[in-house]
Protein backbone atom coordinates (compact mmCIF):
# COMPACT_ATOMS: atom_id res chain seq x y z
CA UNK A 1 0.00 0.00 0.00
CA UNK A 2 1.68 2.94 -0.97
CA UNK A 3 2.47 5.42 1.85
CA UNK A 4 0.88 8.83 1.71
CA UNK A 5 3.71 11.66 2.30
CA UNK A 6 3.44 14.15 5.45
CA UNK A 7 1.92 17.21 3.87
CA UNK A 8 3.70 20.60 4.52
CA UNK A 9 1.33 21.86 7.77
CA UNK A 10 -0.94 25.02 6.68
CA UNK A 11 -2.90 24.74 10.38
CA UNK A 12 -2.12 24.36 13.95
CA UNK A 13 -3.28 20.63 13.06
CA UNK A 14 -3.12 17.38 10.93
CA UNK A 15 -5.06 14.53 10.52
CA UNK A 16 -3.56 11.38 11.33
CA UNK A 17 -5.24 8.72 10.16
CA UNK A 18 -4.09 4.83 11.86
CA UNK A 19 -6.75 2.29 9.54
CA UNK A 20 -9.47 2.55 7.24
CA UNK A 21 -12.55 0.08 8.38
CA UNK A 22 -16.47 -0.46 6.69
CA UNK A 23 -18.18 0.52 10.04
CA UNK A 24 -16.50 1.12 13.60
CA UNK A 25 -17.94 1.10 16.94
CA UNK A 26 -16.56 4.18 18.83
CA UNK A 27 -16.73 2.54 22.38
CA UNK A 28 -13.49 0.68 20.65
CA UNK A 29 -11.46 3.69 20.46
CA UNK A 30 -12.38 4.99 24.21
CA UNK A 31 -9.38 5.43 26.25
CA UNK A 32 -6.75 4.89 23.40
CA UNK A 33 -4.51 7.80 23.96
CA UNK A 34 -2.93 7.63 20.27
CA UNK A 35 -0.53 9.57 19.08
CA UNK A 36 -0.91 13.61 20.57
CA UNK A 37 -2.46 13.85 24.38
CA UNK A 38 -5.77 15.92 24.44
CA UNK A 39 -6.94 14.92 20.74
CA UNK A 40 -9.52 11.68 20.74
CA UNK A 41 -8.80 9.01 18.34
CA UNK A 42 -12.30 9.28 16.56
CA UNK A 43 -13.94 7.95 13.26
CA UNK A 44 -13.81 10.27 10.03
CA UNK A 45 -16.75 9.00 7.32
CA UNK A 46 -15.12 8.48 3.40
CA UNK A 47 -17.88 7.71 1.65
CA UNK A 48 -19.26 3.98 2.45
CA UNK A 49 -16.19 3.52 4.58
CA UNK A 50 -14.52 5.17 8.23
CA UNK A 51 -10.84 5.96 8.78
CA UNK A 52 -10.17 6.00 12.11
CA UNK A 53 -7.91 9.25 12.69
CA UNK A 54 -6.53 11.53 15.25
CA UNK A 55 -5.77 15.23 15.23
CA UNK A 56 -2.03 16.23 15.75
CA UNK A 57 -0.21 19.18 16.28
CA UNK A 58 1.40 20.23 12.68
CA UNK A 59 4.74 21.09 14.08
CA UNK A 60 5.53 18.18 15.83
CA UNK A 61 4.67 15.84 12.96
CA UNK A 62 6.76 17.31 9.96
CA UNK A 63 8.76 15.41 7.93
CA UNK A 64 11.64 16.42 9.79
CA UNK A 65 10.24 15.48 12.97
CA UNK A 66 9.70 12.04 11.56
CA UNK A 67 13.34 11.97 10.50
CA UNK A 68 14.28 12.85 14.05
CA UNK A 69 11.81 9.98 15.52
CA UNK A 70 13.19 7.49 13.08
CA UNK A 71 16.60 8.21 14.62
CA UNK A 72 15.53 7.97 18.30
CA UNK A 73 14.96 4.18 18.64
CA UNK A 74 12.74 4.77 22.03
CA UNK A 75 10.40 7.29 20.10
CA UNK A 76 10.14 5.26 17.09
CA UNK A 77 9.19 2.52 19.47
CA UNK A 78 6.25 4.79 20.99
CA UNK A 79 5.29 5.60 17.92
CA UNK A 80 4.76 2.41 16.64
CA UNK A 81 3.26 0.90 19.69
CA UNK A 82 0.19 3.62 19.90
CA UNK A 83 -0.25 3.22 15.95
CA UNK A 84 -0.40 -1.10 16.34
CA UNK A 85 -2.81 -0.38 19.76
CA UNK A 86 -5.19 1.68 17.84
CA UNK A 87 -5.26 -0.76 14.58
CA UNK A 88 -5.99 -3.20 17.04
CA UNK A 89 -8.64 -1.72 18.24
CA UNK A 90 -10.17 -0.92 15.29
CA UNK A 91 -10.11 -4.64 13.85
CA UNK A 92 -11.50 -5.97 17.25
CA UNK A 93 -15.22 -5.89 15.85
CA UNK A 94 -14.26 -6.30 12.30
CA UNK A 95 -11.97 -5.90 9.38
CA UNK A 96 -9.20 -3.01 9.32
CA UNK A 97 -6.76 -1.93 6.94
CA UNK A 98 -3.78 -0.83 8.71
CA UNK A 99 -2.20 2.21 7.27
CA UNK A 100 1.79 2.69 7.67
CA UNK A 101 3.11 4.77 10.41
CA UNK A 102 3.38 8.62 9.60
CA UNK A 103 0.18 8.36 7.26
CA UNK A 104 -0.98 12.28 7.18
CA UNK A 105 -2.69 14.92 5.72
CA UNK A 106 -3.56 18.75 6.08
CA UNK A 107 -7.05 18.27 7.51
CA UNK A 108 -9.81 15.84 7.69
CA UNK A 109 -11.01 16.99 4.26
CA UNK A 110 -7.90 16.02 2.60
CA UNK A 111 -7.90 12.59 4.36
CA UNK A 112 -11.45 12.14 2.95
CA UNK A 113 -10.48 13.15 -0.39
CA UNK A 114 -7.12 11.41 -0.43
CA UNK A 115 -9.06 8.01 1.39
CA UNK A 116 -12.21 8.30 -1.05
CA UNK A 117 -10.08 8.29 -4.02
CA UNK A 118 -9.24 4.24 -2.86
CA UNK A 119 -12.18 3.11 -1.90
CA UNK A 120 -12.47 0.38 -3.71
CA UNK A 121 -8.79 -0.55 -3.02
CA UNK A 122 -9.51 -0.70 0.34
CA UNK A 123 -13.01 -2.28 0.20
CA UNK A 124 -11.04 -5.24 -1.81
CA UNK A 125 -8.44 -5.54 0.75
CA UNK A 126 -11.50 -5.66 3.16
CA UNK A 127 -12.98 -8.82 1.78
CA UNK A 128 -9.78 -10.45 1.35
CA UNK A 129 -8.90 -9.89 5.57
CA UNK A 130 -12.77 -9.55 6.52
CA UNK A 131 -12.99 -13.49 9.28
CA UNK A 132 -9.16 -13.60 8.80
CA UNK A 133 -5.78 -13.15 11.13
CA UNK A 134 -2.41 -13.39 10.67
CA UNK A 135 -0.40 -15.83 12.06
CA UNK A 136 3.66 -15.65 12.49
CA UNK A 137 6.03 -19.19 12.99
CA UNK A 138 9.37 -19.13 13.01
CA UNK A 139 11.49 -22.48 12.90
CA UNK A 140 14.80 -22.88 13.93
CA UNK A 141 17.52 -25.99 13.93
CA UNK A 142 20.60 -26.46 16.13
CA UNK A 143 23.14 -23.78 14.39
CA UNK A 144 25.92 -26.33 15.06
CA UNK A 145 26.73 -29.97 12.77
CA UNK A 146 27.15 -32.61 15.09
CA UNK A 147 31.06 -34.01 14.23
CA UNK A 148 31.00 -37.32 12.10
CA UNK A 149 32.00 -40.18 14.44
CA UNK A 150 35.27 -41.28 14.67
CA UNK A 151 36.53 -44.31 11.95
CA UNK A 152 37.96 -47.33 13.46
CA UNK A 153 41.12 -47.26 13.79
CA UNK A 154 43.30 -48.88 11.01
CA UNK A 155 46.31 -49.64 9.39
CA UNK A 156 47.85 -46.19 8.04
CA UNK A 157 47.94 -46.09 4.69
CA UNK A 158 50.90 -46.21 2.85
CA UNK A 159 52.12 -42.70 1.89
CA UNK A 160 49.44 -41.68 4.39
CA UNK A 161 49.89 -40.54 7.83
CA UNK A 162 48.42 -37.76 10.23
CA UNK A 163 47.95 -35.44 6.91
CA UNK A 164 45.97 -37.32 4.79
CA UNK A 165 44.18 -38.37 8.17
CA UNK A 166 43.58 -34.90 8.88
CA UNK A 167 41.97 -34.61 5.42
CA UNK A 168 39.71 -37.13 5.69
CA UNK A 169 38.42 -35.38 8.91
CA UNK A 170 37.88 -32.19 7.16
CA UNK A 171 36.02 -34.02 4.24
CA UNK A 172 33.87 -35.71 6.90
CA UNK A 173 33.11 -32.80 8.56
CA UNK A 174 32.47 -30.74 5.15
CA UNK A 175 30.14 -34.06 4.78
CA UNK A 176 28.34 -32.94 7.83
CA UNK A 177 27.74 -29.29 7.09
CA UNK A 178 25.98 -30.07 3.91
CA UNK A 179 24.00 -32.91 5.32
CA UNK A 180 22.88 -30.39 8.19
CA UNK A 181 21.90 -27.75 5.35
CA UNK A 182 19.83 -30.22 3.91
CA UNK A 183 18.18 -31.24 6.13
CA UNK A 184 17.02 -28.10 7.59
CA UNK A 185 16.04 -26.53 4.11
CA UNK A 186 14.04 -30.09 3.89
CA UNK A 187 12.03 -29.20 7.11
CA UNK A 188 11.91 -25.65 6.58
CA UNK A 189 9.77 -26.53 3.31
CA UNK A 190 8.04 -29.47 4.78
CA UNK A 191 6.69 -27.26 7.87
CA UNK A 192 5.70 -24.33 5.48
CA UNK A 193 3.79 -26.74 3.26
CA UNK A 194 2.23 -28.28 5.78
CA UNK A 195 0.81 -24.63 7.56
CA UNK A 196 0.02 -23.10 3.41
CA UNK A 197 -2.32 -26.10 3.23
CA UNK A 198 -4.73 -24.26 6.39
CA UNK A 199 -4.04 -20.90 4.95
CA UNK A 200 -5.90 -18.58 2.24
CA UNK A 201 -2.01 -16.90 1.88
CA UNK A 202 0.91 -16.64 2.93
CA UNK A 203 4.29 -14.72 3.12
CA UNK A 204 7.98 -16.05 3.38
CA UNK A 205 10.41 -13.67 4.90
CA UNK A 206 14.23 -13.76 4.91
CA UNK A 207 15.26 -15.44 7.62
CA UNK A 208 17.08 -13.62 10.41
CA UNK A 209 20.21 -14.42 10.90
CA UNK A 210 22.13 -15.19 14.58
CA UNK A 211 23.34 -11.49 14.09
CA UNK A 212 20.05 -10.43 14.11
CA UNK A 213 18.29 -13.01 16.62
CA UNK A 214 21.65 -12.15 19.17
CA UNK A 215 21.19 -16.56 19.24
CA UNK A 216 24.23 -18.13 18.18
CA UNK A 217 23.15 -21.60 19.50
CA UNK A 218 20.17 -21.91 16.85
CA UNK A 219 20.26 -21.15 12.92
CA UNK A 220 16.40 -19.58 11.88
CA UNK A 221 15.45 -21.67 8.37
CA UNK A 222 11.82 -20.58 8.15
CA UNK A 223 10.32 -16.91 8.62
CA UNK A 224 6.58 -16.46 7.36
CA UNK A 225 3.45 -15.48 8.22
CA UNK A 226 0.06 -17.25 7.46
CA UNK A 227 -3.58 -15.36 6.56
CA UNK A 228 -5.47 -17.64 8.36
CA UNK A 229 -9.54 -17.89 8.78
CA UNK A 230 -10.37 -17.56 12.53
CA UNK A 231 -11.60 -21.13 12.60
CA UNK A 232 -8.77 -22.52 11.43
CA UNK A 233 -6.30 -21.03 14.18
CA UNK A 234 -7.00 -24.21 16.38
CA UNK A 235 -6.15 -26.41 13.43
CA UNK A 236 -2.76 -24.46 13.06
CA UNK A 237 -1.78 -24.84 16.72
CA UNK A 238 -2.22 -28.93 16.35
CA UNK A 239 -0.95 -29.03 13.06
CA UNK A 240 2.76 -27.11 14.75
CA UNK A 241 2.50 -29.28 17.71
CA UNK A 242 2.17 -32.35 15.80
CA UNK A 243 5.43 -30.72 13.37
CA UNK A 244 7.65 -30.27 16.74
CA UNK A 245 7.10 -33.80 17.29
CA UNK A 246 7.99 -35.19 13.74
CA UNK A 247 10.88 -32.60 12.63
CA UNK A 248 12.41 -32.15 15.66
CA UNK A 249 12.75 -28.09 15.20
CA UNK A 250 11.37 -25.94 17.21
CA UNK A 251 8.74 -23.93 15.88
CA UNK A 252 7.22 -20.50 17.29
CA UNK A 253 4.09 -19.52 16.53
CA UNK A 254 2.94 -15.81 17.17
CA UNK A 255 -0.81 -14.44 16.79
CA UNK A 256 -3.38 -13.71 16.01
CA UNK A 257 -2.39 -10.49 14.69
CA UNK A 258 -4.24 -7.66 12.28
CA UNK A 259 -3.17 -9.17 9.19
CA UNK A 260 -0.53 -6.13 8.34
CA UNK A 261 1.39 -8.54 6.38
CA UNK A 262 -1.57 -9.06 3.66
CA UNK A 263 -3.12 -5.60 2.85
CA UNK A 264 -0.99 -5.06 0.40
CA UNK A 265 -1.35 -5.53 -3.72
CA UNK A 266 -2.53 -8.87 -4.57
Amino acid sequence: MTEQRPDAPESATSTYVFAVCRRLDPAVLTGLAGLAEGFPVRGLRCGPLTAVVQHVPAAEFTEDAWQRRLSDRAALEHCARAHHDVVTAAAARGPAVPLPLATLYRGDERAREALGADTDRFTAVLDRIANHAEWGVKVYVPATVRPPSAPAPAAPPPGGGAGRAYLERKRGLHRAREQHHDRALRTAEDIDTALTRLATATRRLRPHSPEMTGEKHRLQILNATYLLRTERAQGLLDAVAGLRQRTGAEVEVSGPWVPYSFVGEG
